[in-house]
């Protein structure tokens, strides 16, 4: 294949990021954060971007993932001779999804007080974008997550008004509901499904939207719920009736996802299929046969190649969107450096980001935003199986 990268032999440095529980437990932010948003600051050799990812808890396998794409390209970008008085460095701020929402926050608020921080890359939930905005906001931090998808977030009024601040390299809920409802109904011909929400905002609009479209068809739905906390679901599995052709799991946490089916085969219901979302494209989920919806990612392409070599095989493809948010923040924190003389603010970093214009990117399709944050060029999901070894194989 390619031949090794030399960039790739050193790392770019990251610094964690330690928060106080007791400084930021809530969202509101302190003072010095509404100060460190009007700041201007000297753009110098070395710029700041954070990463705000789950790094440890139980969505650690994604959150790895993601900061080490977003690490990826800041090595690549520090490596070329053409940016050597423009280096990046990355400070990581752990978000722990699926634990409680307040450890986004205290990151957000620890970001947005580090005058430093020029823009953030995540979080990677979409209820720790939620809870993370008026920290951000205060600081006068833009954000680009490869990851939060739900649909509400935005639209300027249902969970929060973030325009002109968020923006997400990967296409919304409101496309993947459909992709995985119509996949369900003309590919596998279920007729009898079966929806388990896991109490999220993210994973119930899923829910609610694949549940419609198969109602709408004439497919038979029986709903129900678990929490992320839960670890036995045998009384939820007993109720899945015996001729259910396929189970919709649409949740963020995959050592949850790949126990329920570890149970769900033990109770003798091993001729169900299970099909997930983008939340568990993950190693930890490994059930052979299950279905899951995945972002867009152009595995042919040379960059993609050459991380994937990197990393013996292992593509881990859930935090190449993270790639993309890393790339658009460097470029605009690049332009909005040049265009103030040395010199630049969070808000000129905001705007450059809003005027980003990629041609081309290893997610297959180029870069820009509309208004409201989202992707011009809507891409769409795609559909993967999981083989007998694990790994994810596309087959839509």
């Amino acid at each position: 294949m390619l031949k090794k990268v030399a960039l790739l032999a050193t790392v770019a440095a990251v610094f964690a990021v330690v928060v106080s529980t007791s400084a930021w437990g809530s969202a509101k932010a302190p003072s010095h954060v509404n100060a460190a948003a009007a700041k201007k600051i000297k753009c110098g050799k070395l710029r700041t971007i954070g990463v705000a990812a789950p790094l440890t808890g139980p969505a650690s396998s994604i959150g790895v993932q993601q900061l080490h794409w977003a690490q990826y390209f800041v090595k690549r970008w520090n490596n070329s001779k053409k940016h050597r008085s423009q280096k990046i460095r990355i400070v990581s701020g752990d978000t722990q999804l699926g634990v409680d929402t307040a450890f986004a926050v205290k990151v957000a608020h620890s970001f947005a007080s580090n005058s430093k921080v020029l823009a953030v890359v995540g979080p990677a939930g979409s209820q720790e974008v939620v809870a993370s905005t008026s920290a951000y906001k205060a600081g006068g931090v833009g954000w680009v997550s490869g990851s939060a998808t739900r649909t509400s977030l935005t639209d300027g009024h249902t969970d929060g008004n973030r325009v002109g601040y968020f923006f997400r390299t990967v296409p919304n809920d409101s496309v993947q509901a459909p992709k995985v409802a119509n996949y369900m109904i003309s590919k596998l011909k279920w007729k009898r499904v079966y929806i388990i929400d896991d109490q999220e905002t993210y994973s119930q609009g899923l829910a609610n939207g694949v549940q419609s479209i198969l109602k709408s068809h004439g497919v038979t739905v029986t709903r129900d719920s678990i929490s992320q906390q839960a670890s036995d679901f045998s009384s939820v599995i007993a109720k899945i009736p015996a001729n259910t052709q396929g189970v919709y799991i649409p949740w963020q946490l995959a050592p949850q996802a790949q126990a329920f089916g570890q149970q769900l085969k033990a109770a003798g219901k091993s001729h169900v299929t299970l099909f997930g979302s983008d939340g568990l494209f993950s190693p930890d989920w490994k059930i052979a046969g299950s279905y899951d919806s995945f972002f867009p990612v152009s595995p042919t392409n040379s960059t993609v190649l050459a991380f994937v070599k990197a990393h013996h095989g292992n593509g881990e493809y859930f935090g190449a969107p993270s790639y993309v948010a890393a790339q658009v923040e460097v470029l605009a924190i690049t332009k909005a450096c040049k265009l103030g003389h040395g010199s630049t603010t969070r808000a000129a970093v905001r705007k450059q980001i809003a005027k980003t214009n990629i041609k081309t990117s290893i997610l297959g399709f180029g870069v820009s935003f509309s208004k409201a944050g989202e992707l011009h060029r809507q891409a769409t999901f795609g559909i993967y199986q999981i083989q007998k070894n694990g790994t994810f194989k596309p087959v839509s």
